[in-house]
C-alpha cells in the first residue's frame, strides 16, 4: 500500500497502515496537554479505513482514545487500552444518488502481526472484516455503534475509479537513455486527487558459489511522488517525463555492491508502472500530516469522522506490467559509474 511518511500512506500494506494510524491516534489524543487528568474520562472513538473495490476483504480498525497518568506509550502497548470491552455494531451502505442499493455488516477478526510495535501492541491485532464485493458507482457510508452507550459514528467516502494509461504503451520495451527524459501519461480517475507513480525493477539475484541460490528481487522508483488532480469529479490528461538517469541513481542506492552474487534484469516482466491514487479525503489527511515548512510547526488534525475523530476514504492501485527492458539498458547497468560495481 503506498503513501506514508506521510508522503507514503498508500505504499504500506493496508492493515498494517490502518492499525499503525489508529494506534498513533489514540496516542496522540492521550497525550493532549489541555486534558486534565482529573476530569472524568470521556469516550472518544478512533476510526480508520481505507476501502479499495480491488480488494477480496475490506478491514476497519475502530478503537478508543485512552488516559492515564504516566506514560501514553506504555499504556498504547496494553491492547485493552485501546480496544472497547464489547462488540461493536459496524456497517457500511452503498448509495446510489438518493437510494440505498445495500448494507455490508462487519465482523470482528483477530489478526497475527509478525511485526512488533513501537507505539501499539502487538503481536495479536483486533479488527473488523468484510469481504463484499465493492462497486465505484456507489457512494459508501460507514455507522459505529456502541450498543452499550448506543453512542454512533458516521463517514461517507465514494470510491476511486479505473483510468486508462496512455505512456508507456502496453507491452512496450523500456529504455533508460543517459541524458533522455521518458514520458509518462495518463488520465485521472474519477473520485482520485493524489497520485503516485512507482517504477518497480525487478532482477535475479545469484549467489556466486552456489548458483542453485537464485532470488527474485525488486526496487521501486517513486518517479512521482505527489501529483494532483484539478477536479476529481472529472478524468483528464496529465502529461509528465522523468530523466531515465533517475534509473542507475536508484539502482545505486537501494542495491547494495555484493562480491558474492552476480545480477541480471528478469528476462521478461523486468519493468512494472504503479499509479497509486489516494482519495480526495485521503490526500487531505496526507497534506495535514505533513512537515510543516513554517515556523509554524503545530497543525490542525484532519479527520472526517462524525462524532469521533479518524479517516474513511478510499484508495486504488493500477499496474501496467509485462515490460520487458530494453537491451541497450541491458547493457549500460554493466557500464553505468553508478551500477557497474553491482555484478549485471
Amino acid at each position: 500500500m503506498y503513501f506514508y511518511a506521510p508522503e507514503n500512506l498508500l505504499c504500506m500494506p493496508a492493515l498494517r497502515n490502518l492499525i499503525f494510524l489508529c494506534c498513533l491516534a489514540g496516542i496522540l489524543t492521550s497525550c493532549n496537554k489541555k486534558l486534565d487528568l482529573n476530569t472524568d474520562w470521556k469516550d472518544i472513538t478512533i476510526i480508520y479505513g481505507i476501502l479499495n473495490q480491488q480488494d477480496t476483504v475490506h478491514y476497519l480498525k475502530v478503537t478508543k482514545a485512552f488516559l492515564g497518568p504516566g506514560n501514553a506509550i506504555q499504556y498504547a502497548k496494553i491492547s485493552d487500552s485501546s480496544n472497547y470491552p464489547l462488540k461493536l455494531d459496524v456497517s457500511i451502505e452503498a448509495w446510489q444518488g438518493t437510494e440505498q442499493v445495500a448494507l455490508y455488516r462487519f465482523d470482528t477478526v483477530t489478526l497475527h502481526e509478525k511485526d512488533s510495535g513501537e507505539y501499539f501492541y502487538f503481536p495479536d491485532q483486533l479488527v473488523y472484516y468484510n469481504d463484499s464485493i465493492l462497486n465505484p458507482e456507489y457512494r459508501y457510508t460507514l455507522t459505529v455503534r456502541n450498543p452499550e452507550t448506543d453512542k454512533i459514528c458516521t463517514s461517507q467516502t465514494p470510491l476511486v475509479h479505473d483510468f486508462e494509461i496512455d505512456k508507456p504503451l502496453a507491452y512496450q520495451k523500456i529504455a533508460f537513455r543517459p541524458g533522455m527524459r521518458n514520458p509518462i501519461e495518463w488520465y485521472t480517475a474519477i473520485g482520485g486527487k493524489r497520485y503516485q507513480v512507482i517504477i518497480r525493477f525487478f532482477y535475479v539475484e545469484t549467489n556466486v558459489i552456489d548458483p542453485t541460490q537464485s532470488e527474485i528481487k525488486y526496487i521501486d522508483w517513486i518517479v512521482f511522488p505527489n501529483e494532483q488532480s484539478k477536479d476529481d469529479s472529472i478524468s483528464e490528461p496529465i502529461k509528465r517525463s522523468y530523466a531515465a538517469d533517475g534509473f542507475y541513481a536508484i539502482c545505486h542506492a537501494k542495491i547494495p555492491v555484493n562480491p558474492d552474487v552476480v545480477r541480471a534484469a528478469r528476462a521478461n516482466n523486468a519493468i512494472n508502472f504503479l499509479f497509486v491514487v489516494a482519495g480526495d479525503d485521503l490526500n487531505t489527511y496526507i497534506e495535514v500530516s505533513q512537515p510543516s515548512n513554517s515556523i509554524i510547526q503545530e497543525k490542525p488534525a484532519f479527520s472526517n469522522i462524525v462524532n469521533g475523530i479518524g479517516l474513511f476514504s478510499a484508495r486504488f492501485l493500477k499496474v501496467r506490467d509485462s515490460h520487458d527492458l530494453a537491451t541497450e539498458t541491458i547493457q549500460e547497468l554493466k557500464v553505468n559509474p553508478l551500477t557497474k560495481d553491482l555484478g549485471f
